[in-house]
């Protein structure tokens, strides 16, 4: 893909990138509420050691792909904090 050549031209790919993510944040937490009914306590649904193995995995991509592994972390300890609490709701509910 060749570089931008103006703002709005940046703005318009980012746009695409949203959309794309958004999708696939859709799905993780399809996955997610199908997790939660697998999950006995909310120890399991918190579960910080898998957090820990999944941010690890995440830098180590990101040094891979050009990303700053940062600002990986930061993406990823959010992402998952956001998921955790619906993941928590869920289990309370039920599944």
């Amino acid at each position: 893909m060749s570089d931008p050549t103006s703002l709005d031209e940046v703005r318009s790919r980012i746009d695409g990138i949203d959309a794309r993510l958004t999708t696939l944040l859709a799905e993780r937490q399809r996955l997610v509420r199908a997790a939660a009914a697998f999950k006995s306590d909310e120890q399991a649904v918190r579960a910080p050691g898998r957090v820990e193995r999944v941010v690890a995995a995440a830098r180590e991509r990101a040094e891979r792909e050009g990303l700053s592994p940062e600002v990986a972390e930061a993406v990823w300890r959010a992402m998952i904090g956001a998921f955790v609490e619906y993941e928590l709701t869920e289990h309370r509910r039920g599944g």
